[in-house]
Parts: structure tokens; C-alpha cells; sequence
């Protein structure tokens, strides 16, 4: 059974990481959702602890996650890092809480499902630590449009390039981007027909700069020069669709867009699919929406994530291209983890 609440009860909620975008966006759709929050607590890290916050008329004193005390809370939301998520998320399960994590601490762990709520809820029927792990941001975009398509053709291999806002790299990703800009400012124009190197900001966060750019290197190298962005995509890909060998080749690439990460997605399929087909299919699938020009202005805020320029791929034998655009704060994070635990009320 998939529902650990009943849809009638009131539970308590608690956030840790409070204070950050994804946070802050949890509490937003908390409300938006009318999720039944009976009580709210709020956590961060110490230097944030005693900070005030407001939420739905009342003020939320954010308490110290590495030091607070979890008992009687129903559901733990974290958005606060991995180490963060290691440290403290089995203290909340140990609890009694049913954790749902952001980051990537658990996504490979066998005994912690790894959801995303239209694809495969049926994965909370079992959760043995008492966490449930959401999906990286840049996995999620994918993972609704690429299930009908894989449950109609049999996905078969995948070949991926990102255009990843900087806020996937949290305020700090945001702040290096709008800092730039203003570095730069009119010098603009001449920077893209010249390459002075005077009006080239210096790298922060990422290998180059961002402004006027794209950093095709996205942090650090692991496996044979996939960096660990482009192997998380290949990881959650195959958990989540069930489909543990699957090829996949992703190139992630950061660009100067501040919301909403897109995906240039090649398909092959073991079975004929054209391009009408997955069309009907994409335009009845659960959190989609089929677009003529997806783009990132476009999901910005939205609830689903958008897809189109879907053609075929003639160099494989089954293959379709394809173009998705998603809000990578919403659904990627914030929207997901809460659609998780309303599969968990029976809400879903």
C-alpha cells in the first residue's frame, strides 16, 4: 500500500534547509496545495537558527537542524545538501517521520525509493529507512515525457545535452550571474563581437565565466570524464524507469538563463514509435504539456514540465529528437517532494 496517512488527517511537517530557494518554495506550495499541515517547523543551520518566518498568517521560529529534536513530526522535507541530509535525515526517520530528500545523498540507495510522482509512486510502497529520495532537477524534466514513450516503444538508449540555469546552483549560481551582468553591462555588444579580454568577468562557481557563455563543464569529473551531474542523469534515469542498463550519454551544460533547465534528448527505441504517436501519447501524459517552443521563460512557474520539437531521428532504426523545458525550482525540487508526500496521504 502506497498511503502511510489517512487523506483526512492533519499532519506535521517539517522543512530543513527552510531558508533556501527550494525551501522557501516548499513553503510556498505547501499553501498553494492546501496541503494539511496541522503544524509547520523549520530548520536550518545555526547561523540561521532563531531567524523568523511567515507562513500562512503565522510566525515560524527556524529552529537548529543539527541539534533539533524531530519527535512528532509526520513528514520531514530536506533541501539543505547532501552532507547535511546524511547527518541528519536517518535522525528524523529514527523519529518517526517519513523524510523526503532533495539531494543526492540517498538517490543510489537501494533501500530508499527514488520518486518521481506521475512515473513510479508505486516505488513507496516499501520504504525500509523511512526516507524517499527526489530526483536530481535536471533527471526530473525528463523522466514524465520519456515514460510513455518507453512503456509504448521500450526505451532502448539515450544521448542528452542540458541547458541548465544557474539557479540549479543555488542563490550563490543566481548571485554570480546577476553580478556579471552587471560587471559587463553595455561592454556586452562589444564583448560578443571582440572577446576583449577586459570585458570578460572572471570564472566564479563554475570553470568560466557564465555571462555571455555556456560552461559545458559542470562541476567535477568522475566516471571515464562524465562529470557527476552527467552521471547522475544516467543513475536516476535507469532507477526511476527501471531500466538498469540502459545507455546513456548526457553532456551537461551550465548557461545564463536564471530559471528553468532544458534537454536536447535522442531517443532509440527497441519498437517503432513515430512522431504523431508520441505526440498523443505526450499530450495525455500526467505533468506534461506539448509546446511548440519549449523553453525555459515558458515552465518558469509552472507545474509541468513542456515538450516539443519532436521529430524523428533518422540515425537509429527507432529513434526520435525531441526538446524539454522545465522549472527546475518547482517540479524539479520543491513540487516533486511535495507530490510525494500527497501520494502519501492518498492525495495523489
Amino acid at each position: 500500500m502506497v498511503s502511510r496517512f489517512s487523506p483526512d488527517a492533519r499532519l506535521n511537517v517539517g522543512i530543513v534547509g527552510a531558508t533556501g530557494l527550494v525551501g522557501s518554495m516548499m513553503q510556498q506550495l505547501l499553501a498553494e496545495r492546501a496541503f494539511p499541515v496541522g503544524t509547520l517547523r523549520l530548520f536550518a543551520s545555526a547561523r540561521s537558527a532563531g531567524k523568523q518566518m511567515e507562513w500562512q498568517g503565522q510566525t515560524v521560529m527556524v529552529e537548529d537542524a543539527a541539534t533539533a529534536d524531530f519527535t512528532g513530526l509526520d513528514i520531514v522535507f530536506f533541501s539543505a545538501g547532501g552532507s547535511t541530509s546524511r547527518a541528519i535525515a536517518p535522525k528524523a526517520a529514527a523519529a518517526g517521520a517519513i523524510v523526503i530528500d532533495n539531494s543526492s545523498a540517498w538517490r543510489s540507495d537501494p533501500e530508499v525509493p527514488l520518486v518521481v510522482s506521475e512515473v513510479n509512486p508505486d516505488a513507496l510502497a516499501t520504504i525500509p529507512k523511512g526516507i524517499v529520495a527526489n530526483p536530481n532537477c535536471t533527471t526530473m524534466a525528463a523522466m514524465p515525457v520519456l515514460k510513455p514513450l518507453h512503456a509504448q516503444a521500450g526505451l532502448k538508449r539515450l544521448t542528452v545535452s542540458t541547458y541548465q540555469a544557474v539557479s540549479g546552483g543555488g542563490m550563490e549560481g543566481i548571485d554570480v550571474l546577476a553580478r556579471q551582468i552587471e560587471a559587463v553591462g553595455d561592454a556586452g555588444r562589444e564583448l560578443a563581437f571582440a572577446g576583449d579580454a577586459a570585458f570578460v568577468p572572471a570564472p566564479e562557481k563554475w570553470a568560466v565565466p557564465i555571462t555571455n557563455n555556456v560552461v559545458p563543464l559542470n562541476y567535477v569529473l568522475g566516471e571515464d570524464g562524465y562529470t557527476e551531474e552527467e552521471l547522475k542523469l544516467r543513475d536516476e534515469t535507469r532507477r526511476i524507469l527501471d531500466i538498469p542498463g540502459l545507455p546513456v550519454s548526457g553532456t551537461c551544460v551550465r548557461v545564463p538563463v536564471f530559471t528553468g533547465h532544458s534537454l536536447s534528448i535522442n531517443a532509440e527505441f527497441e519498437r517503432p514509435i513515430d512522431a504523431q504517436t508520441a505526440l498523443d501519447l505526450l499530450g495525455k501524459a500526467p505533468g506534461v504539456v506539448v509546446s511548440d517552443v519549449p523553453n525555459p521563460l515558458e515552465a518558469t512557474g509552472a507545474d509541468p514540465v513542456f515538450v516539443g520539437r519532436v521529430r524523428p531521428d533518422p540515425t537509429v532504426e527507432h529513434g526520435l529528437a525531441l526538446f524539454v523545458a522545465g522549472d527546475n525550482l518547482r517540479k524539479g525540487a520543491a513540487l516533486n517532494a511535495v507530490q510525494i508526500a500527497e501520494v502519501l496521504c492518498g492525495r495523489g
